[in-house]
């Protein structure tokens, strides 16, 4: 355990009420709204309704509106000076896809416009524009993105490894969140009236929020905001619809509590999520009402304000809640007028000013996610930190590809054959009753049979009790679905369930309510280094006494997307997906102590603007002095579109180590997805537990591990180290 806390070092924000953190804040404790006209798309007359669109001039050229937007918070939050952030963590769900829409409907095929489509790509082109070197992680928890990626900040904060982290999140309207809300009936006509009786839904909405976060230990001063703590849960109820006790959203509030060290008395305001719709605000109700049984504190909704930004939201509350405690006054929940009994709250009409020391903001989301993080002024005491983990330790392990199963994949890896392709629908879904995968499309079923399998693999009880998923590309059968009967209806109707099955994290969801997993849910999308940073991210959050975590990666293949977004499959001979899953217990003892293989990431940097990242790769792994005693084997992950930069890369690093052993390009193997890394951490394991390299992924020469470990490098646009290592007494 650390003794290192999160203070705030830098603010912004842009909304539709106004750009810069003191015009928002003036703008909304003066009672005005950000809830206007759509003008970015056309829509037909009586699909028109309002939303929360950014009046600031963007320019038409530039990246995309998301990105646009994200690093106008970010220069702002930044604006202090002090260098580059060493991390950046993003909330973001739908990256590009207000231009990608565009280009779609134009028929333009271009891949090269189609480079800032990805979730992840916000996260990188801040990265690029500020000059980080660490890592550019994006989470995508669909509405809670934005509080879910401040929770993994402050644990990458804690680490010790990083001293100053941006996160927030951003997003802009787009047509698959605009009509997808309103396939699901969740929008207002009026305009969302949060915790109103007569409300009706919410208000689509777009923005920015990002906090310059700064590693301290101490108090240096007492009048500095901290982030005093932080809860992750997931209903594990439904795919769209929140547990209608609250019992996760109550979860999360006492999980941010008790790593704040806090009680309910201590808290003086609550800005709730209060979306406006009817479910969500019911839910929510129930929560609060069960948490403050005693002293209940001011309460309000700002949505009916700034409209629900979706991943955004959680950190432009976030920013607003810091004001709130700089300014010792709550903002008034924008739209309510009349109370509505079954909620019995007292949401405050006006803004009130009030002694206000410490305030809890809550974020929810599509498949049950919950975050919920407290900021306030700085505590003498600091909440109940669970000891960092030193290792993840394997208790199972499954995979998916084109060779087929876990067994089949290794069987044809091991001999040194081709795993690339696609399994059929039907293989994938043989471990999935017919009911089950009904409603679902290629992704969530890939990630459901993988959990399946692993889970089935373990040999005893051993459920998951938390999901962390990364993937590239996210749903792309469901994306394109959505869209092209968009398309064809011009712009009239659209698939409600295809909406729910086209964000990220929706895979993760089902794995969850599958297996009542109802600890951290987490999906994150960094392109090619998507698995890596689910695996970091259950690296810092795992707790020794929690269940098992499944950390998995996975990618589809489409036949119209999968080129336009990725260059790797482009350039790709065959068509390939799949995807690994790994069932991990977190053990104090770290990699090469125990009884059992483990996985430790150890190392994320971003290339651009970072020569020396093989040199700082190498001293992070404790030089040739040290590797080459730890590993017996390396796999390089190297993307087709990177390939010539990875090679450089590897060799620089294999040369400065005067490395000897075998070094196994893996997508040779797998193909060209994006989490292709998932299934090579499966079969270094494999490898691992035998103890050797087959003569037929060596030049003809068996290789025996002697009880070395086998490293993973990711290489490319960025470079990435995971540990798999044995225990004492391991082949």
């Amino acid at each position: 355990m650390t003794d290192i806390r999160a203070f705030i070092a830098g603010l912004g924000l842009i909304t539709p009420l106004a750009k810069g953190v003191s015009r928002n804040w003036g703008a909304l404790v003066g009672g005005k709204t950000g809830i206007s006209k759509l003008t970015l798309f056309h829509t037909a007359e009586d699909l028109f309704f309002p939303v929360g669109e950014v009046a600031a001039a963007l320019s038409p050229t530039g990246p995309p509106r998301t990105h646009q937007l994200a690093l106008m918070a970010a220069e702002e939050a930044m604006a202090h000076g002090g260098g580059p952030p060493d991390a950046i963590v993003m909330g973001s769900t739908t990256g590009g896809m207000c231009r990608t829409e565009t280009l779609l409907k134009e028929n333009r095929l271009d891949p090269s416009l189609f480079s800032y489509h990805g979730a992840g790509s916000v996260a990188e082109y801040l990265a690029m524009k500020l000059k980080c070197k660490g890592p550019a992680m994006t989470v995508s928890t669909a509405c809670s993105s934005g509080g879910a990626a401040m929770a993994v900040a402050m644990a990458l904060l804690r680490s010790g490894k990083y001293g100053r982290i941006l996160t927030g999140g951003a997003e802009s309207l787009c047509r698959l969140t605009y009509f997808g809300f309103h396939s699901l009936q969740l929008i207002d006509p009026l305009g969302s009236r949060p915790l109103d009786r007569d409300r009706k839904g919410l208000t689509v909405s777009e923005g920015a929020g990002m906090l310059l976060l700064e590693g301290k230990t101490g108090i240096a001063d007492p009048d500095t905001i901290e982030v005093l703590g932080a809860g992750l849960t997931c209903d594990a109820y439904h795919p769209a619809s929140p547990d209608p006790e609250g019992t996760g959203a109550l979860s999360a509030m006492k999980r941010a509590l008790d790593d704040a060290g806090l009680t309910p008395q201590d808290i003086d305001y609550v800005n709730l999520h209060g979306t406006g719709t009817v479910d969500n605000d019911l839910s929510e109700a129930k929560a609060f009402n069960l948490l403050f049984r005693e002293k209940k504190p001011l309460v309000s909704s700002v949505k009916g304000a700034f409209g629900h930004s979706l991943s955004a939201a959680g950190a432009i509350e976030a920013v607003i809640s810091a004001r709130c405690v700089e300014a010792g006054m709550a903002p008034a929940s924008a739209g309510y007028q009349t109370p509505d009994p079954l909620l019995t709250l007292r949401p405050l009409k006006k803004s009130k000013a009030a002694p206000i020391k410490t305030v809890m903001s809550n974020s929810f989301g599509f498949g049950g996610n919950n975050a919920s993080v407290v900021l306030g002024r700085p505590r003498n005491s600091q909440g109940s930190k669970s000891p960092l983990t030193a290792s993840l330790e394997v208790v199972g392990t499954a995979c998916i590809t084109g060779a087929g199963s876990t067994s089949q994949t290794l069987d044809a890896f091991l001999n040194g054959l081709n795993c690339q392709g696609l399994l059929s629908e039907s293989e994938i879904c043989q471990p999935l009753s017919a009911r089950s995968v009904r409603r679902l499309k290629r992704l969530s079923r890939m990630g459901l049979s993988l959990a399946m399998d692993v889970v089935g693999n373990t040999g005893g009880p051993e459920e998951p009790g938390a999901v962390f998923f990364g993937t590239g590309w996210g749903a792309l059968s469901e994306t394109h679905d959505f869209l092209k009967s968009l398309y064809e209806t011009d712009e009239r109707f659209s698939s409600p369930t295809d909406f729910m099955g086209s964000v990220h994290n929706a895979t993760a969801g089902r794995i969850a309510i599958k297996f009542n997993a109802r600890g951290p849910n987490i999906t994150t999308t960094g392109g090619d280094y998507s698995f890596e940073q689910a695996l970091m991210s259950a690296h810092l959050l795992a707790a020794q006494k929690d269940k098992p975590l499944l950390v998995m990666g996975a990618d589809e293949f489409h036949p119209v997307l999968s080129e336009l977004f990725d260059p790797s499959v482009a350039l790709a001979e065959t068509p390939s997906d799949g995807g690994g899953a790994l069932l991990l217990r977190s053990v104090k003892t770290p990699a090469g102590k125990g009884s059992g293989p483990k996985l430790t990431p150890l190392f994320h940097e971003t290339v651009t603007g970072n020569p020396h990242v093989v040199p700082s790769l190498i001293k992070c792994l404790g030089g040739s002095e040290k590797i080459n005693p730890d590993f017996g084997a390396v796999f390089a992950g190297l993307p087709a579109r990177f390939h010539a930069d990875g090679r450089k890369q590897l060799d620089l690093f294999l040369e400065t180590i005067e490395y000897r052993g075998p070094v196994i390009d893996y997508r040779r193997y797998l193909g060209q997805f994006a989490s292709a890394s998932a299934v090579a951490a499966v079969l270094a394991v494999s490898l691992l537990k035998t103890g050797e390299i087959p003569a037929a992924l060596t030049e003809n020469k068996k290789f025996h591990l002697n009880g070395k470990g086998i490293l993973l490098l990711g290489l490319g646009s960025s470079v990435t180290a995971v540990a798999v290592q044995n225990g004492e007494g391991s082949p």
